[in-house]
C-alpha cells in the first residue's frame, strides 16, 4: 500500500521511512553534500532500493527531511500542552525550536541545492511555525501566564535570532542558548 493512493503505509514501510528520514538529517547535518544515499540508507538499517522506493530522488530526500523535522517541530506544540502548563510548554518549545534550526543549519547546503533546483522547502514553514506558536501562546494567554501583548510574530523573531546566534555551535553555544531561552521565558511572564 503506498501513501500516494491514499491509503496508510504498512507498519514496517512506514518505520522504514522515519528511519530513513532521521538518518537522511543526520547524514546533510554532519556531511552536507558529501552525504550519500547509501551511507543514509545503511545508517538507517535498509538497502538502498528501499530509499527510493520511498524517496525517488536525492532531491526528493533532502527536502522530506526537511519538511519532516519541521512536521515535528510543530506537531509538538498540542502534544506538549497535554504533558505541561502551557508556560512549561512554551520554554520546551522553544527549545525544540533550537535543536531544529541547528538542523536547518546544518542542512543548508543540501537545502541551497534543492532550492536552486526549483523546490521550495520552505513554502509553508513559516506558517506552520505561527500556527504551533498561535497554539502555544493562546494555552499560556488563558492560563494567565503570558504577558498579553505577546504576539507568535515577536516571539518566533526572538527564537531566529537566539538561533542564529548559536548556529551549529558546539555544546557550550547550546548552553548559552538555552540561558537565553530562560531569560526570554522570564520575559514573556505576565
Amino acid at each position: 500500500m503506498t501513501r500516494a493512493a491514499g491509503k496508510t503505509q504498512r507498519a514496517d514501510a512506514a518505520r522504514n521511512r522515519e528511519r530513513l528520514l532521521t538518518a537522511a538529517v543526520r547524514a546533510f547535518t554532519r556531511d552536507g553534500l558529501d552525504a550519500t544515499v547509501k551511507s543514509i540508507a545503511d545508517d538507517a538499517g535498509v538497502g538502498v532500493g528501499t530509499l527510493y522506493r520511498h524517496f525517488p530522488t536525492r532531491d526528493a530526500l533532502i527536502e522530506a527531511a526537511y519538511r519532516n523535522e519541521l512536521d515535528r517541530l510543530c506537531d509538538a506544540a498540542d502534544t506538549l500542552l497535554t504533558t505541561e502548563p502551557p508556560a512549561q510548554a512554551i520554554r520546551t518549545w522553544m527549545g525544540r525550536f533550537i535543536d531544529y534550526t541547528t538542523a536547518k543549519y546544518g542542512m543548508a547546503e543540501a537545502l541551497r541545492a534543492i532550492t536552486a533546483a526549483g523546490a521550495n522547502p520552505y513554502a509553508h514553514s513559516r506558517d506552520r511555525l505561527i500556527d504551533s506558536l498561535t497554539t502555544l501562546l493562546t494555552a499560556a494567554a488563558k492560563a494567565n501566564t503570558i504577558r498579553q501583548d505577546t504576539t507568535p510574530e515577536d516571539l518566533l523573531t526572538a527564537l531566529s535570532g537566539v538561533a542564529m546566534a548559536v548556529g551549529t555551535g558546539d555544546q557550550s553555544r547550546r548552553t548559552q542558548a538555552d540561558r537565553v531561552l530562560d531569560l526570554l521565558a522570564d520575559g514573556l511572564r505576565p
